[in-house]
């Protein structure tokens, strides 16, 4: 059986995503993932940091999804058509349910700094990837931009309609400026 630590972090990683951040109760996670509470606050001092340490290992996660899909494109049209992809296999994989950087932005108000430290933080990584792979601020920018408001539709609308539309689209900026 994984340590303590470990079955807390993989509890709020499921209830965090599926629930949300507001929706799941310290109390749920200590019963979920059978520990004491006083083993909870041994290894987090609160909601909080758990919050930063599931943001973290989500984005390892997504990166290294992401990093395997694309793995295999010869250019970088086919690299961002596979990123795109990507986009519509995590949401038949988790049933539409978004970023979740973006659900607990959402969810959390603006004096959590910390917190929106680490999810713009992710999200420039993200933003600094498409620059080093396009190197063209303004194209990189604006695919960027919907790449992002790809995964927000699509949540929106339980459909993956507008992210084939945006392959096409980016498909004819990226064939447009090489």
């Amino acid at each position: 059986m994984p340590k303590p630590r470990e079955r807390i972090l993989n509890t709020a990683m499921v209830l965090f995503h599926r629930q949300g951040y507001n929706n799941t109760g310290i109390n749920q996670i200590i019963e979920e993932s059978k520990v004491s509470k006083a083993s909870f606050y041994q290894h987090f001092k609160s909601k909080d940091d758990l919050c930063i340490e599931f943001l973290n290992k989500r984005y390892d996660y997504w990166v290294s999804e992401l990093e395997k899909f694309t793995a295999e494109a010869e250019t970088l049209q086919e690299k961002f058509r596979k990123s795109f992809d990507f986009l519509i296999d995590m949401n038949e994989r988790e049933d539409f349910r978004g970023c979740s950087f973006l659900n607990i932005l959402s969810e959390i108000p603006a004096d959590k700094e910390e917190i929106h430290k680490v999810i713009r933080d992710h999200k420039i990584k993200l933003r600094e990837s498409f620059n080093e792979d396009i190197q063209n601020d303004m194209i990189s920018a604006h695919i960027y931009l919907l790449f992002e408001s790809s995964i927000l539709t699509s949540q929106l609308y339980r459909s993956n309609e507008l992210i084939e539309k945006s392959k096409v689209i980016v498909q004819d900026i990226l064939n447009a400026s090489h």
